[in-house]
């Protein structure tokens, strides 16, 4: 089994559907249990309840339908500060870490409205409680930001975790951004597949890309060419002077607490 992990609205999903191929492999998103394993872990259990439970849902997960395929797991980024220890338990596992450059993260959510903006505040809650957050803030600074500072932190809080994996599992563990995967679909897709010892022939890739880029990942319905790039352009339009704020005020915070808006291992893609 291999990992896509994620940092939210980076196209993870787009990738996990454009891999989910019958005979070759089958990806399973954002499973409940691990979801559960992070509330159990919420409400108290301790590393060593938890370990056991966590690698019997793994194995569980890592049932493949058919002879011979492949398990990808994209698990809910809720989950991610389990990502070293799930790594532990599967040790011949790839994970794929993506994430959305912080100016496309921030007006992502700020195209969303309230229910974006609700979102990030409970995701950072959930960050705080897994202990993932160490970027030189006192308890009562996170009440102070705007909704736009707690999704900066939050996404600044998943760089510094994906760096330190990346850092610590050189031959594992590999970065791509959604920027790159929708402009170089096919590239990408191919990088993913050697990461994780997929067979996939040239043909098979191009009509990958052909049947999933033209729909919408979550409801499968049409996607018209460049309707991504309009998206992005009318969020940015409308929320431009808060967005360019945080962002820079996002980049001190990151130059402070030594923690790169670029990640290191970015996926190689071939040419």
């Amino acid at each position: 089994m291999h990992f896509i992990f994620h940092s939210a609205y980076c196209c993870s999903t787009l990738l996990a559907r454009s891999l989910d191929v019958p005979g070759v492999a089958t990806t399973l998103k954002e499973p409940q249990v691990l979801n559960d394993m992070v509330g159990w872990r919420h409400r108290g259990a301790t590393p060593a309840q938890i370990r056991p439970v966590l690698d019997q849902s793994l194995a569980l997960l890592a049932r493949p339908f058919e002879d011979a395929e492949s398990v990808i797991v994209k698990p809910s980024n809720v989950v991610n500060a389990l990502i070293g220890g799930m790594l532990s338990l599967r040790t011949d596992a790839h994970a794929l870490l993506m994430y959305a450059p912080l100016p496309v993260f921030v007006a992502s959510i700020a195209r969303k409205g309230m229910w974006g903006r609700l979102w990030v505040r409970d995701l950072l809650k959930k960050q705080l409680a897994d202990g993932i957050v160490d970027l030189g803030f006192s308890p009562g600074d996170y009440l102070l930001h705007t909704d736009l500072q707690a999704a900066a932190v939050g996404w600044l809080a998943q760089q510094a975790l994906f760096t330190r994996l990346a850092t610590a599992m050189p031959h594992r563990v590999r970065l791509l951004s959604s920027e790159v995967l929708v402009s170089q679909p096919a590239r990408s897709i191919d990088a993913v597949a050697k990461l994780f010892g997929l067979r996939l022939e040239e043909k098979s890739v191009a009509a990958l890309v052909a049947d999933n880029f033209t729909r919408d990942a979550k409801t499968g319905a049409a996607f018209e060419v460049g309707r991504r790039s309009q998206d992005q352009a009318d969020g940015l339009a409308l929320h431009r002077d808060e967005i360019e704020k945080v962002v820079v005020w996002a980049h001190a915070v990151a130059e402070a607490a030594g923690v790169a808006i670029a990640p290191p291992a970015a996926l190689h893609l071939s040419l």
